[in-house]
């Protein structure tokens, strides 16, 4: 069957132009300005955007229909699971579990148990289907794994996701030091534990020629030596999720649980270098960090509560205020949203263009709405709770499949 979906307004790389998207057998088979087959099954966009589905990279829980709800249909999967994505039989299988509605690319784990000491079986993960090597939600202190692990990435041409934290610094630490950690009495540690963590595993990278994706990078001083790093030729890209770019620590002065987040809200100066770095092209992902916590983790002392927020179903929204604000232009929005996880994941997705994936987003940039986390269909720990927010998905497709709710 040939699907048409006509009067919309294409999302490409460069341009927001009219047209008519065509798929064929679950691809794109042609897009733009086209006639549409006498036999083709036809959907009228009613003037709304399509763009290609969201590819939200970086996610530490899987939950279909809260990626459906938020216009996600492929996720990086983080090996922080239960068991670990350190064996190739837990990778084959978490790749397997989401299909046809969402397809998983899991993030095999850098290290056994993700504990920072002896390398996994990188290859045979690789072999049964994961798209990338991390060290999950911790950063891996000794420098000579590190190296290992980046020249062994390099060689079977996996992408190395990092957490940019050093450990030593922030071992016990909930918050970024400052006056708002100051005020509220909680452990706090200074910014500059990212820039560190950062300036050797872009040396390593630099070193070894790995290519490094740093998950979430949050301060303006690990931004400038990304810039640097860049200049040189350095194979580095980085993401950051919206609750960084909108929110800074001041939002934990109540001690709501729900802003307490890995890395921690940062100061407001480092959260408009943020925005800077999105605006000039630095920062190169924008993923949700969905981590969902339940409330018998959330609702304890601050100090003693699980970093995490749902944001899978909250990201394209808020991703929007970037373009609301003149921060950047619709196709650079899904660029970060889309084709550059994509290209990290070295899988062909993430874009309107004949050949690829049919994985598509209608939406309507201007539908107003609140955030209500009782209603996500993930647990709904979210620091934007109550917040009015602008755009919602209509339709999505993967693989020219509408997903229903």
């Amino acid at each position: 069957m040939t699907l048409a979906i006509v009067n919309a307004r294409l999302v490409g790389a460069d341009s927001v132009e009219p047209g008519t998207l065509l798929v064929q057998d679950s691809m794109i088979a042609a897009v733009g300005r086209i006639d549409v087959p006498g036999d083709a099954m036809v959907i009228d966009a009613g003037g709304k955007l399509l763009a290609p589905a969201i590819v939200d990279l970086g996610v530490f829980a899987v939950d279909r229909e809260a990626c459906r709800r938020g216009g996600v249909v492929r996720v990086g999967l983080m090996p922080d699971q239960s068991p670990v994505l350190d064996d190739p039989g837990m990778v084959q299988r978490a790749a397997l579990v989401g299909k046809p509605d969402l397809w998983i690319h899991p993030l095999a784990a850098a290290t056994q148990g993700l504990a920072g000491r002896d390398l996994a079986e990188i290859a045979f993960c690789q072999q049964a289907g994961a798209m990338a090597v991390a060290t999950g939600r911790g950063w891996i202190a000794d420098a000579a794994v590190m190296a290992r692990v980046l020249a062994y990435a390099h060689d079977l041409d996996l992408a190395v996701v990092t957490h940019a934290e050093d450990g030593g610094l922030t071992a016990g630490a909930v918050a970024t030091a400052g006056e708002t950690a100051t005020r509220l009495g909680l452990p706090a540690a200074p910014a500059v534990a990212e820039a560190l963590a950062v300036a050797r595993d872009l040396m390593l990278a630099e070193e070894t020629g790995a290519r490094l994706h740093i998950r979430q990078v949050t301060t303006a001083a690990a931004l400038d030596l990304i810039r640097a790093a860049k200049r040189r030729g350095v194979a580095v890209t980085c993401g950051i999720t919206p609750a960084h770019l909108l929110l800074a620590d001041i939002a934990m002065s109540d001690f709501r649980t729900f802003a307490h987040l890995s890395p921690p809200l940062r100061g407001e100066a480092d959260r408009r270098a943020c925005l800077a770095a999105v605006a000039d092209g630095t920062i190169d992902v924008i993923g949700s960090g969905h981590d969902p916590q339940g409330p018998e983790a959330k609702r304890l002392p601050f100090a003693d509560s699980a970093p995490g927020m749902a944001g899978a179903e909250t990201l394209l929204p808020l991703a929007l205020t970037l373009v609301r604000d003149g921060h950047i232009e619709l196709p650079r929005l899904f660029t970060l949203l889309a084709a550059n996880p994509a290209k990290v994941l070295g899988i062909d997705a993430g874009r309107l263009a004949a050949g690829a994936s049919a994985d598509l987003l209608l939406f309507d940039q201007h539908a107003p709405w609140q955030v209500e986390g009782e209603r996500f269909a993930s647990a709904g720990n979210t620091p934007f709770d109550g917040l009015p927010v602008q755009g919602r998905p209509l339709r999505v497709w993967k693989g020219g499949r509408e997903l229903l709710a």
